[in-house]
C-alpha cells in the first residue's frame, strides 16, 4: 500500500511538473504576464530551475506534454521575471502587541513571482506528427492559459517545419521583442539550439556564426 501511493504521488508530480502557471495580463499581442503557481495553488509547485530566463515555455490548454486533443495557442520564452510583494515599504500602522488568537483571521500570502513571455510561434499537427510554425501567432490568447515548459522532445519538435527539415526563423523578432535583455536571451537561444545536435553540416555553422556575431556585438556594445 505504501509502494503504491508514492508511486501515484511520483506520477502525479512527473504529469504537473511542466506546469508553471496561468496568462493574467498581456503587454501586447505577442508579450504575455503569467503568474507562476505557488504551494497555495497546488502541491507540486514548480522550482526556480523550471522557469529560468531563455526557458521555452507552450501556452495551451492542458497542463501535460502535447496532447493532440488539446488547443495550442503559442510558443515563447521567458525573458524577464519579478517578485511582487506588497508589503514591501508598507509604512502603515502596526499592533502594539500580539493579536487575540481567537479573533486573529487567517493570514494569506500575497507575495507572487511574474514571467514575462514572448511568443515565437505556434505548434501544428501533420500525418500524426507535430510541427513548429515560427512567428507572431494570430490568434489572442485567452485569460487564464495554462502556460508548461517544454520537454526536450518538444523543443526539438518545435524547430522542425512541416518537412521535417531544421528551421530558426524567430531570430530577428526575438531580437526586437525580447525585452531589455532581447540581445543576451537571442544569443543564449542560439547557443543552446545550436548545442542541441538538431542542426547539422551548414546549418550548424550558420547558427555559429550569428552567435559568434552577437556575442561580438553585444560584447563591443559593452564596451561603448
Amino acid at each position: 500500500m505504501d509502494a503504491m501511493g508514492v508511486g501515484t504521488a511520483s506520477l502525479q508530480e512527473k504529469e504537473q511538473s511542466m506546469r508553471l502557471g496561468k496568462v493574467v495580463k498581456s503587454n501586447s499581442h505577442c508579450d504575455y504576464v503569467v503568474e507562476l503557481d505557488d504551494q497555495t495553488s497546488r502541491s507540486f509547485s514548480p522550482q526556480p530551475d523550471d522557469y529560468g530566463f531563455g526557458s521555452f515555455v507552450r501556452l495551451d490548454a492542458g497542463d501535460r506534454q502535447f496532447d493532440p486533443d488539446a488547443r495550442h495557442w503559442a510558443v515563447g520564452l521567458i525573458y524577464n521575471s519579478q517578485l511582487f510583494n506588497p508589503m514591501f515599504l508598507n509604512m502603515g500602522p502596526r499592533l502594539s502587541s500580539d493579536p487575540d488568537p481567537v479573533f486573529t483571521p487567517d493570514l494569506i500570502t500575497e507575495t507572487r513571482t511574474l514571467l514575462w513571455v514572448v511568443l515565437i510561434g505556434q505548434f501544428e499537427m501533420y500525418q500524426g506528427q507535430t510541427y513548429g510554425v515560427h512567428g507572431i501567432p494570430k490568434v489572442v490568447v485567452p485569460f487564464n492559459t495554462h502556460v508548461c515548459k517544454l520537454s526536450e522532445a518538444e523543443i526539438h519538435r518545435f524547430h522542425l517545419n512541416r518537412q521535417e527539415q531544421p528551421q530558426f526563423c524567430y531570430y530577428s523578432h526575438l531580437l526586437r521583442c525580447g525585452g531589455t535583455f532581447a540581445a543576451q536571451l537571442t544569443e543564449q537561444v542560439l547557443q543552446e539550439v545550436s548545442a542541441s545536435g538538431l542542426f547539422t553540416g551548414a546549418d550548424r555553422r550558420a547558427l555559429e556564426i550569428l552567435c559568434k556575431e552577437l556575442a561580438w556585438k553585444n560584447t563591443m556594445g559593452a564596451m561603448r
